[in-house]
């Protein structure tokens, strides 16, 4: 099937037809005959570079309407506006900010991407510009999976259905062991494939040798080791050299933000590569000790990317790559989250991160998603994805992930927290008023359907009286009868969990005792930070004793006294984050933050966003509660840019 048999404008066909695409791959070409390009609902699990995009775009462009596209990360939001918005006669708007705004004017636009997050909050606000959608396409839908993010999806496509009868969802997923069940739950269409544009093979590094899934050989030359030397380092800087000798690029994964940082050091030692122009523009974004670090890696051709980086520098890291001036990336697995760098090859030097209490094995999936990174279409030949083992590991490793399916998708909604926040959200935005009716509403979430025989009304029976408990629900007649109270309505338009609004709540009414003078952007930063809604900061052995003393220090501008927490490392650790944003506040260089606090500017950066909004929300509780702090309004002023 060729692009010109597709219902597209003549300018549109053209347009691909310059791009290269002018016929169609087979996943391409199936989800056609599924119905896509005439507003059926279908769902693609097929691999990495097998042109889920252009399916994307072939829904949105011929449906009926505006269309939404959904996707996990901000990062790739920008990506995916920018080619949106390259489409002749396209005209495309993008939406990742404020959670507390409908943003109306998003309504003009052909096409809208945002996160999941972001859509969610504007159907709580009321954005009538959801009632107009024709098309919603979700991508990385398998995140349905994942804590956190996953309910929020979930519950998101449920009440778009709800709401806008006959909608087209389009979802792509990667290849996973239950596609079924989620074009099932959809009334979808599935079109799954392990088809790929371009070979990929698979394989497990040991002693000087890689033995790939084909049957294939590759020899690795590797220097004699010195004892002090990390054999798994070396063996992935040759790997990694190999591949940039016989012309392409290379992505490398490791487990953490270190080791990402010291692997492409190591690489810089090799000279790989020369990019003093990139080094200069990345110096030019401004320098942190990590930023520097990168720059001086950038000036032979090697990257790192982690979260501890700014957002800039990700981007700008990102850039080079597509534009093939930097020839390899270290990175933590976050990178294979979406993001579109592929390469020749790549290495996975670590298997297993650490969980917080242990290390773990990285889940199936992560590993195939970034496997799926090696090979680009009209770029490469073939790709290449090894995994780094050594006697003991190699036959688990082949086993564990050469061998293995990625695993099944299940959904994560009966997280308590997911459910306090999703039954106020349907309360509160009048789509239920009763217990049954909430239950009515979450019969259409993917929960619901891999638990038909689950009882919805007792699921939530016990987290309505939670919620009234918190002062967020006002109960009648057992369950009968449910509505929001003021303080639920502006918890849920202000998009914080329910939990947090509650400590808020309860901060407010401590500042509401203390001394006038004693009340400062301490502590209305410590309010904000002792809540389900702040990023963790790493608290390390060395620093507790300083952070005790700083609490202990301004223990009268805190709303929590130090005896009465409930978890005292939880709240020191809220304290540490306050301490670093007042600091900041306050004009402390972000290279002697990073510095004494063992942050990376990109947390900062983080935490920053996060205040600014956590802060917002509580000036908002404030107006509720018919009290003032200005504090709340003061200190978010100060962050701001």
């Amino acid at each position: 099937m060729h692009v010109r048999d597709l219902p597209l404008s003549s300018a549109l066909v053209a347009h691909y037809e310059d791009a290269g695409i002018e016929e169609l791959y087979p996943p391409q070409t199936a989800a056609v005959e599924a119905g896509v390009a005439n507003g059926d609902r279908v769902v693609a699990a097929i691999p990495t570079a097998s042109g889920k995009t252009f399916i994307a775009e072939l829904a949105m462009l011929t449906a009926d309407g505006p269309g939404l596209y959904i996707v996990p990360l901000r990062a790739l939001a920008r990506e995916k506006y920018e080619t949106f918005d390259s489409l002749p006669g396209v005209n495309a708007g993008i939406s990742t900010g404020d959670f507390d705004a409908p943003d109306e004017d998003l309504g003009e636009y052909d096409i809208v991407v945002a996160t999941s997050e972001k859509v969610d909050s504007a159907i709580r606000n009321g954005a009538s510009w959801v009632e107009n959608l024709a098309c919603v396409v979700v991508d990385e839908v398998h995140l349905l999976g994942a804590p956190g993010r996953g309910p929020t999806l979930e519950v998101t496509l449920a009440t778009l259905q709800r709401r806008v009868p006959g909608l087209q969802i389009v979802a792509l997923s990667a290849t996973v062991d239950n596609p079924e069940d989620i074009a099932s739950w959809l009334d979808a269409e599935l079109v799954q494939s392990t088809w790929r544009p371009v070979s990929l093979r698979t394989g497990v590094y040991c002693e000087r040798e890689v033995e790939f899934d084909d049957g294939s050989m590759l020899a690795v030359d590797i220097p004699p080791l010195d004892p002090n030397d990390d054999g798994d380092t070396e063996a992935t800087v040759s790997l990694v050299a190999d591949a940039i000798d016989n012309g392409g690029q290379c992505l490398a994964f490791v487990r953490s933000r270190r080791e990402a940082e010291a692997l492409a050091e190591r690489l810089a030692e090799e000279e790989l590569g020369s990019a003093p122009n990139l080094a200069d523009e990345l110096q030019e974004l401004g320098g942190t000790m990590t930023g520097r670090r990168l720059t001086d890696c950038a000036r032979t051709g090697v990257g790192f990317h982690h979260a501890g980086l700014r957002s800039t520098h990700r981007m700008a890291v990102e850039n080079a790559f597509r534009e093939k001036r930097l020839a390899v990336i270290c990175a933590t697995p976050t990178l294979a989250a979406g993001v579109n760098v592929p390469a020749r090859r790549v290495v996975i030097r670590d298997q297993k991160r650490y969980t917080g209490e242990e290390m773990a094995w990285i889940p199936v999936l992560d590993v195939h998603q970034m496997c799926g990174r090696a090979g680009r279409p009209h770029l490469d030949p073939y790709g290449e994805a090894v995994l780094v083992g050594d006697e003991t590991t190699k036959d688990d490793l082949r086993v564990r992930y050469v061998e293995a399916d990625a695993e099944a998708i299940h959904s994560q909604f009966a997280d308590p927290e997911a459910l306090r926040t999703h039954v106020l959200s349907v309360v509160a935005s009048d789509f239920a008023d009763s217990l049954d009716g909430v239950a009515d509403v979450f019969s259409a979430t993917y929960y619901a359907h891999q638990n038909p025989d689950g009882d919805l009304t007792d699921l939530v029976r016990d987290v309505v009286f939670e919620l009234s408990e918190l002062e967020m629900l006002e109960i009648e007649g057992g369950g009968e009868s449910l509505s929001a109270t003021p303080l639920g309505l502006q918890t849920s338009r202000q998009y914080i969990s329910p939990t947090t609004g509650a400590s808020i709540v309860d901060g407010i009414r401590t500042i509401q005792t203390m001394d006038e003078k004693n009340v400062t952007a301490r502590t209305a930063l410590e309010v904000i930070c002792d809540t389900h809604d702040m990023l963790d900061t790493y608290l390390g052995n060395r620093e507790r004793a300083v952070m005790y003393q700083y609490a202990r220090t301004h223990a009268a501008e805190f709303t929590t006294a130090m005896g009465e927490a409930e978890s005292f490392e939880q709240w020191l650790t809220a304290v540490k984050t306050a301490r670093i944003l007042h600091e900041w506040s306050q004009g402390v260089s972000i290279d002697d933050l990073v510095d004494q606090y063992r942050i990376g500017p990109g947390d900062l950066e983080s935490r920053i966003e996060r205040a600014e909004w956590l802060l917002g929300a509580a000036d908002a509780l404030c107006g509720v509660l018919e009290v003032d702090v200005p504090q709340f309004r003061e200190v978010r002023a100060l962050l701001s840019p």
